[in-house]
């Protein structure tokens, strides 16, 4: 227990106190800065660790989120460069089995068949997208070429130094990508050797739209060969680049062979960056370079390989500062908490209250701050899942696109072949029912009247066959003058006989012998026979069954052939789906006759529409142009024999 005083004493000790408490002061005052630097470098230490941590690790997310789509991207560009390529691959196999481009590449060829082939070639390559088509002797010099008559044509070309001649004379094809010695322009070139004649047939294939199509999309994409040069290229300045050194053997191969004519083979300014296989740096000549991510994949059938350079622009810099940010904000928060905890014990009684009212509503904030940035965790997570679904359902609908696409060619061929070759195959029966029994009647002209039709009959498949080839071949419709009397005549010898069976009449207004419209008669005769087909579908089972056939005067150059019929008709919302592929009113239709019928008019550069009649019934019309009568009619259609169309008088006929 401490001794009292008196108060003497009592006010010297206080005295005595007063005085000490400044020394006291003093004394402590040295060691405070000091601890509140510490404490602020610490803070500051800790607060630039998590920013760096924070950062690298949005750093990778990033890049692993660019990865993924540039993966995508790649995938796509690998299949849209080999789609490019297979459209031609078959040409130099299809052109090297033709007789013409044999005879032309044989010992002494005519002239005139070199000016026909070269004719050919420039519409082959024109209708196919190729640059150029050429015909080369077995000696190496050039006889046929699509180009010829234009300015640096290849007739006359010696290129039997080229390896993809040497390919093609010694194993029967080749492939080389390389600078044209004449044109100056790089391409592939795809050669076959032909038959018995020794020749080679060559296709160049030129890929400027594929490259401008990379540079309008941004990114930078090549194409590599198996030595590493690079062929095709977004950046002009990259092609004939290399990616790996190239031995002073193959340099000097390459230019004896001038397969890339004076390019200089230097290596493509891609520079590594340590640590990151994929991340390179790529400069732009006197630009600064900049960082992109490198991916690659084979090209299948190929020894080619497709690389694409996304650049990561400002993508990965603003996730790094915004987590810097983000951690900076959440440790600084943290430290000015640690710090108000730490400097609580020192206070006074009331300054501790404040301190503690201080503390809570600082963990308040850090607590707030803390779940926005928690949701906004929650948000990236989920945008990035989303990315990833919209990802897979963008593929999957390519998929499903590319397989409706199968299938609807595979349904237009099968819909065309049984279009065109039943009703024939229906007809012919018809007339051999009939000439036996003209036979055993005894009317033998009559009946060979009937053999005659089954024969002219029988050509018409024959000619169905090499429409349906020329088809396959992409081959453009033809436009030329044929009688509209033949054309109808031929259509309706297919139908009146089912028109017969039925009971349903058939008024037909025959058209004039001298009418002539531009087009292509067997086509034609199928869209009249389509349309007849659905008339006749259209009135079966219905009351007073009727169709009829009509020519009108559209315009002064055109001619307008109507099918009407009474039947209950189309409404207004089924009329603007009639023409739409796989859309049908009948319940075992595939919807394709009414599309192919109006893609075949469009060829002949006419139209087809349909009009609901006011009498009841439908209307479909097709107008097509006017035609000069030429000197002598077309063997494409041919008028029927006589007896063959009967059932059609000059105005109107009843079957």
């Amino acid at each position: 227990m401490a001794p009292e005083f008196g108060p003497e004493s009592r006010s010297g000790s206080a005295r005595v106190t007063g005085a000490a408490d400044p020394a006291e002061g003093t004394a402590a005052r040295p060691h405070a800065p000091s601890r509140r630097s510490l404490v602020l470098l610490a803070s500051l230490a800790a607060i630039l660790l998590a920013a760096w941590g924070a950062g690298t690790i949005a750093e990778r997310w990033a890049l692993a989120d660019l990865r993924r789509t540039a993966q995508a991207a790649l995938g796509l560009q690998v299949g849209a460069l080999r789609a490019e390529m297979q459209k031609q691959a078959s040409l130099p196999l299809a052109l090297a089995a033709d007789p013409e481009i044999a005879a032309a590449a044989g010992p002494s060829p005519a002239p005139a068949l070199l000016d026909s082939v070269s004719r050919r070639l420039a519409q082959v390559a024109e209708a196919t997208g190729a640059a150029v088509i050429y015909v080369i002797r077995p000696d190496g010099i050039t006889v046929a070429a699509s180009n010829a008559g234009a300015p640096g044509s290849f007739l006359g070309r010696d290129y039997a130094f080229r390896p993809y001649f040497e390919q093609a004379m010694q194993a029967g094809a080749g492939s080389q990508f390389a600078l044209g010695t004449v044109s100056g322009r790089a391409g592939l070139y795809l050669s076959r050797r032909i038959g018995s004649a020794g020749g080679v047939v060559v296709v160049k294939i030129e890929f400027d739209a594929v490259e401008a199509a990379w540079r309008k999309a941004g990114d930078g994409v090549f194409v590599a060969d198996a030595r590493g040069i690079v062929l095709v290229a977004s950046e002009p300045s990259w092609r004939f680049t290399t990616l790996r050194r190239i031995d002073e053997a193959e340099r000097r191969r390459i230019r004896e062979t001038l397969e890339f004519g004076a390019g200089p083979i230097e290596a493509m300014p891609l520079y590594p960056i340590a640590g990151a296989p994929d991340l390179v740096r790529v400069g732009q000549g006197a630009q600064p370079a900049r960082t992109a991510l490198l991916l690659g994949a084979p090209i299948p059938g190929t020894g080619w390989r497709l690389s694409t350079l996304t650049p990561l622009g400002g993508t990965v810099e603003r996730e790094r500062v915004q987590a810097w940010i983000i951690a900076a904000l959440v440790t600084g928060l943290a430290c000015l908490g640690l710090t108000a905890l730490a400097g609580r014990g020192r206070r006074s009684r009331e300054r501790l209250a404040r301190a503690s009212a201080q503390r809570d509503a600082l963990e308040a904030r850090v607590r707030e701050r803390t779940l926005e940035l928690t949701d906004a965790n929650r948000m990236l997570r989920l945008e990035i899942e989303e990315r990833r679904r919209a990802e897979a359902e963008r593929e999957r609908l390519g998929r499903e696109l590319a397989q409706a696409g199968r299938l609807a060619a595979l349904g237009q061929f099968a819909a065309s072949m049984a279009h065109e070759i039943n009703q024939p195959l229906a007809a012919i029966r018809a007339y051999a029912d009939n000439a036996a029994i003209l036979v055993r009647r005894g009317r033998a002209e009559e009946a060979a009247e009937n053999t005659v039709a089954i024969g002219r009959l029988t050509d018409r498949i024959g000619g169905l066959t090499r429409q349906l080839k020329g088809f396959a071949r992409r081959s453009s419709a033809r436009r030329e003058p044929v009688p509209l009397d033949a054309v109808l005549r031929n259509g309706l010898e297919l139908v009146e006989a089912r028109a017969a069976a039925a009971g349903i009449p058939l008024a037909v207004e025959a058209a004039s012998p001298d009418l002539h419209v531009l087009g292509d008669g067997p086509r034609l005769e199928q869209v009249v026979v389509n349309l007849l087909q659905n008339a006749l579908d259209a009135v079966t089972g219905q009351p007073g069954p009727r169709v009829g056939l009509r020519v009108r005067e559209a315009a002064p150059d055109r001619v307008a052939i109507e099918v009407h019929d009474t039947g209950p008709g189309l409404p207004e919302a089924l009329r603007a789906q009639v023409f739409d592929a796989f859309f049908t009113t009948k319940p075992d239709g595939l919807g394709l006759g009414l599309a192919i019928a109006r893609g075949i008019v469009e060829d002949c550069g006419g139209s087809l529409t349909v009009l609901d009649d006011p009498a009841g019934g439908t209307v479909f019309r097709m107008e097509l142009a006017r035609a000069p009568v030429p000197s002598e009619a077309p063997a494409s259609v041919q008028a029927p024999a006589h007896g063959a169309a009967m059932a059609v008088a000059p105005l109107e006929a009843t079957t």
